[in-house]
């Protein structure tokens, strides 16, 4: 299998505003939590400010009301090397996201879609971790086994392994990429099943670094900058990321709000990899363009 390296480089990306609906609507885990909407749009601001600043060309789609969950784009698609594989999110309520998030991938940034055939599959974008060299599936309520296969045709190319998680709804809730060979890994029990699963099914060698708050083990990588949590949130992870990446660009920015309904600083985007020369990809997509 020819391995490929990924350096986490973005050109380009997909945002999207967070509809009113969020506050009472979007998928959560209990009843019971209360959304400062104002508050999350402000959070949400910073991040997609963040994100432009970082020489990121950002298409930014306007809240739709009629699905509260719109803003975590993450779970509609994976991105790597020109193609775009379409997930199937197991919430109905998430399905309509997915026409915009298309037309947006094929038409305006290139990407070759891949959409899945097989009806049972699931498989949403927070599950799927890609190290740069490897894909990691989180196996949950949210994601099967179907959907992980309906991956591994979509990038033929890369290892795809299964991990199976429980007490979350997706891997990237667990861990992600701190920086290229570098996964950031909460310290739950949940969290160390799975880092042991990877170890045992990784075909690449990874640094770790280990946070006292799963929460916080959700971080984003981006253009040799690394986004994670605030101090005011997670102190104790804040002064990990502090001492291990003391000689990195950081940015902090706040999840609070948006981490009451499963919302992550991965999963507010959808971003695309500066691209390689690929002639054969190029004229597919320019003939699928005309």
């Amino acid at each position: 299998m020819a391995q490929k390296s990924f350096s986490f480089d973005y050109e380009s990306g997909v945002v999207c505003r967070i509809p009113d609906t969020l506050k009472d609507d979007a998928v959560r885990e209990s009843d019971q939590v209360v959304v400062d909407i104002d508050h999350a749009k402000r959070e949400h601001e910073k991040y997609i400010l963040t994100l432009r600043k970082l020489k990121i060309n950002l298409l930014e789609l306007e809240a739709d009301e009629e699905y509260p969950d719109c803003c975590f784009v993450e779970d509609i698609a994976v991105i790597h090397d020109g193609v775009a594989l379409i997930c199937k999110p197991k919430s109905p309520s998430r399905r309509g996201e997915v026409e915009v998030i298309k037309r947006v991938l094929s038409h305006d940034l290139g990407q070759h879609l891949v959409n899945i055939k097989d009806e049972n599959a699931l498989i949403e974008g927070g599950n799927v971790l890609f190290t740069g060299k490897e894909f990691f599936v989180g196996i949950s309520p949210r994601t099967n086994q179907a959907g992980a296969l309906a991956l591994a045709k979509a990038f033929p190319d890369y290892n795809v392994a299964t991990i199976q998680i429980s007490g979350c709804i997706h891997l990237k809730s667990l861990m992600s990429m701190a920086g290229p060979g570098i996964i950031a890994i909460g310290q739950s029990e949940e969290a160390k099943k799975a880092l042991k699963q990877i170890v045992h099914k990784a075909n690449h060698d990874y640094e770790t670094v280990t946070l006292p708050d799963d929460e916080a083990a959700n971080c984003l990588y981006v253009n040799r900058t690394l986004i994670h949590c605030t101090e005011d949130e997670f102190p104790e992870s804040y002064k990990i990321f502090e001492d291990r990446f003391a000689d990195r660009v950081r940015i902090a920015l706040p999840n609070r709000e948006l981490a009451k309904v499963q919302g992550s600083l991965t999963g507010r985007s959808l971003l695309v990899g500066k691209k390689r020369k690929n002639p054969n990809m190029d004229d597919y997509r320019n003939n699928k363009l005309k």
